[in-house]
Formats: structure tokens, C-alpha cells, sequence
């Protein structure tokens, strides 16, 4: 069995490949070797360069597929999608977003169901994983005894970043029986960041106040620090969504396959105390 991670410097193959430790047969993706995971075994190739991926997509069984969000994504897939073909790779397992649809409210969301559907065309047996809204979103979100946030009074669904890492390890290790599934993957209750600030209020022995702010305010705040426009509009998307209850829901998806339920808010926030509240 081979195994090929993509995206392995970022938060969710991070996780992927710490779940898949003591694999055999497992290789990352990188485009600089210098800044691949410590002890992993690297191949060099980039998603936005097709002549790059014949390489590094040789000999691979099954493929993690996860592309940055941004307009390119869909050339990135189709780039894989196609290296995969050619490479005689067996399985694709593919990170899309949650809701992922023509008709999501986000137009990252509407490039996502255009790499889904590409994916699924594609001839190659695929599973497909749309995650809910990262818990380590929330990372350094407390500022003294408040906890800021842009959703609102929005329930929300949200996932630890290792359960994710657990659930797409157990598909790639064992992907046969997930072929042509879509997984929605969610925690195991759907909060909002007033709860979640009630929750803290239980770990840290203080209480958390919670301090909605708009979307819009949060849109100049990622502009300001950096983000690109592209970027800051498309999180002002999701924020407008979640806010709305677009993310107010739960599934059973991660247990059915795991056998054990997905982690809490609380249990992330005992996990990440420090990280949360800095």
C-alpha cells in the first residue's frame, strides 16, 4: 500500500499524517524539502505544476487530495485528478468543504462542488469529506475574560482538527468500503460561540463572556492584518452563513464509521487551554 498526502504542511494533513503514524508506505507531498515534516518520507510536486506530478504521483495507491482554498482550487484538483489517472492511482480521498453545492453561499463552497462532481466523473474510486467549521478556528479568540467572535447567535457544528485526521487516516488505510461515499463530518452537538464561551467559562474556573461582532467588522480586521481580498470575502461569506444557522446541524457520519464519537467543544478546549485564551 501507498499512500500520498498532499497539502502536508497544513492544519488538516498535519493531522492526517500524525493519525497515520506507524503506517506503512505513507509519502508527502511538498513543493520546498526544507520545509517538509520532520521524518516523513517526501516527494517533491505542486498541484498548480501538472509536470511536477508525474513524479511524485508514481507508484501511489491511494491519494489524499486537499488543495488551498482560494479561485485556483479547481485547476489544482484537476491537476491531481488527471496526475491520478495517469499515475494508475486507485482511490482519491478528497478533502472538499462543508455544503459544498452550486448553490452553497460561498463561492468557496461553488468551487468545491465543481472539484467533487470532476472527481466523481473522474473513472477512479473516490470518497469525498466535507468537515464542519474547524473548533481550532477559535485558536486565540479569547482576549481576557471574553471570547470575540463573527457568527452571531449561530448554532454551529464544529469539529476538532483530529478527529478529521482520525477519519480520513481510517479511509486511506481501508478505503474500499468508502468508495462513492460524501461524508459530512460534524462534532457531536452544534453550538454557538455563546455556548462555547459558557463551556470555557468551565475550563479556565472563570467566567467567558461572549462579544458577537459583524461580519462586515471582521472582513476590515482580515484586511488589515494581511489576508488577501479574495480570502477576507470569502470568510465574510461563511461568517453572513453560520450567522444565519446555515452550519445549525450535526450528522452521524463520523461515528458510524469510527465507532466512538467525535470530540467536544469541551474536550478541545481542556486540549487547547492555552492556545485559546493566550
Amino acid at each position: 500500500m501507498s499512500i500520498l498526502i498532499t497539502g502536508a504542511n497544513g492544519t488538516v494533513s498535519s493531522s492526517v499524517i500524525r493519525s497515520l503514524s506507524g503506517t506503512a508506505g505513507v509519502r508527502v507531498m511538498v513543493r520546498d524539502p526544507a520545509k517538509a515534516p520532520s521524518d516523513a518520507d517526501v516527494v517533491v510536486g505542486d498541484l498548480d505544476d501538472p509536470a511536477s506530478l508525474d513524479r511524485a504521483f508514481a507508484g501511489v495507491e491511494t491519494l489524499w487530495l486537499l488543495t488551498a482554498m482560494g479561485p485556483q482550487a479547481p485547476y489544482a484538483s484537476m491537476n491531481a485528478v488527471w496526475a491520478a489517472r495517469k499515475a494508475g492511482v486507485r482511490h482519491v480521498v478528497r478533502m472538499s468543504a462543508i455544503g459544498a453545492a452550486h448553490d452553497a453561499p460561498t463561492r468557496n463552497g461553488r468551487l468545491h462542488a465543481l472539484s467533487d462532481v470532476e472527481l466523481a466523473a473522474s473513472g477512479l474510486d473516490w470518497t469525498i469529506i466535507r468537515p464542519a467549521f474547524f473548533m481550532q478556528n477559535l485558536l486565540g479568540s479569547v482576549n481576557g475574560d471574553t471570547l470575540y467572535g463573527a457568527t452571531g447567535e449561530g448554532r454551529i457544528g464544529l469539529i476538532d482538527v483530529r478527529d478529521i485526521g482520525d477519519f480520513a487516516a481510517t479511509v486511506l488505510r481501508a478505503p474500499a468500503p468508502h468508495k462513492g461515499r460524501t461524508y459530512t463530518l460534524t462534532g457531536p452537538a452544534s453550538i454557538s460561540l455563546r455556548d462555547a464561551a459558557a463551556d470555557l467559562g468551565q475550563v479556565y474556573g472563570t467566567p467567558i463572556a461572549y462579544q458577537p461582532i459583524t461580519p462586515d467588522d471582521a472582513h476590515r480586521s482580515m484586511l488589515e492584518a494581511g489576508l488577501s481580498p479574495w480570502m477576507a470575502a470569502v470568510n465574510r461569506e461563511y461568517l453572513i452563513a453560520y450567522s444565519g444557522g446555515w452550519g445549525d446541524y450535526t450528522t452521524p457520519d463520523f461515528e458510524k464509521v469510527m465507532g466512538r464519537p467525535a470530540r467536544s467543544f469541551t474536550d478541545f478546549a481542556r486540549d487547547h487551554a492555552t492556545q485559546l485564551r493566550p
